[in-house]
């Protein structure tokens, strides 16, 4: 099985700034050392081609994008500022979203050790999301792929707001979240199937819920699932408000991932968020989804 990096292309943010721009490389340095990868399993993302994001996104928000034309207020919307090479991180997050996807099509699983930028619309960015990674992939899945129904999986604590936006009215995309109902993004637009938990749910409300949900999914019978995995929702998340511990959220990972398993269906994971203090906490969390993975596919 194959696996993808994008570590060639890291944020240049100032000193100081809250999103942990050092997570992907700490995260693969983190697997190798555990032997949950090996370097021959990771490969170097490439970026996305334009004409794919397009598919996803509106071409004048790519173009100012691509130009360094955003405003300072659409800047301040996605939370990085000018001069962080922001453009080609974001082309190749979605093109290493594409390769991963293609490859679990190809072996039932993969992953991108970056992505998850639910936040991203159709013509704006936010949330420390510029393009929309799973959204591209759904669309051309569907149009160039040969599929005819794609799921999300968004377990991130923060609500896949973009994801619901650009794909919420394709009766060929399932799009579930589960997340923090008093947490970013306060407005919130509506997937197929929302679950909101109050702040402070710990592991036993929290997987309690997702076996109540995931039967829906499964009902909808996707080609392909697309998992955000996010970590944010452990108790030592600064961003997070919920309270699972690292076992919970391996015992997330292992309800999904052997599910999809059992029915022989292709998943490609996507780490999400992940800001904890300190971040090695985050680091190890997103470890764990990559061990859950590595027991049940056996890579």
């Amino acid at each position: 099985m194959r696996f993808f990096h994008s570590e060639s292309s890291e944020l240049a943010l100032p000193d100081g700034h809250r999103f942990p721009a050092s997570k992907y490389k700490l995260l693969r340095a983190q697997l190798l050392a555990d032997g949950l990868l090996r370097a021959d399993q990771l490969t170097e993302a490439t970026p996305a081609r334009l004409s794919d994001i397009e598919r996803a996104h509106e071409a004048g928000y790519v173009a100012r994008v691509e130009t360094d034309m955003l405003s300072d207020a659409e800047h301040r919307r996605i939370g990085f500022p000018r001069g962080t090479g922001m453009a080609h991180r974001a082309r190749v997050t979605v093109g290493g979203a594409l390769m991963a996807a293609q490859a679990a099509l190809e072996t039932g699983l993969s992953g991108h050790l970056a992505g998850g930028t639910h936040h991203a619309h159709y013509d704006f960015g936010s949330g420390y999301c510029v393009f929309n990674d799973f959204a591209v992939v759904a669309l051309t899945a569907l149009h160039d792929w040969g599929l005819d129904r794609v799921a999300i999986i968004d377990l991130d604590v923060h609500q896949g707001d973009g994801n619901a936006a650009i794909l919420g009215t394709d009766e060929r995309v399932f799009v579930f979240s589960m997340h923090g109902e008093k947490n970013f993004p306060f407005r919130k637009a509506a997937s197929d199937l929302d679950v909101a938990l109050p702040d402070g749910a710990g592991d036993v409300a929290y997987l309690s819920a997702l076996a109540a949900h995931l039967d829906a999914v499964w009902a909808f019978r996707p080609n392909l699932v697309l998992y955000q995995a996010g970590v944010d929702p452990l108790a030592e998340d600064r961003l997070g408000r919920l309270s699972l511990s690292l076992a919970g959220l391996r015992a997330r990972d292992r309800m999904v991932l052997s599910a999809c398993a059992r029915r022989g269906l292709p998943v490609s994971m996507a780490i999400g968020g992940g800001y904890a203090d300190p971040i090695a906490l985050s680091v190890a969390a997103y470890a764990g989804t990559y061990a859950e993975a590595k027991t049940i596919y056996g890579f």
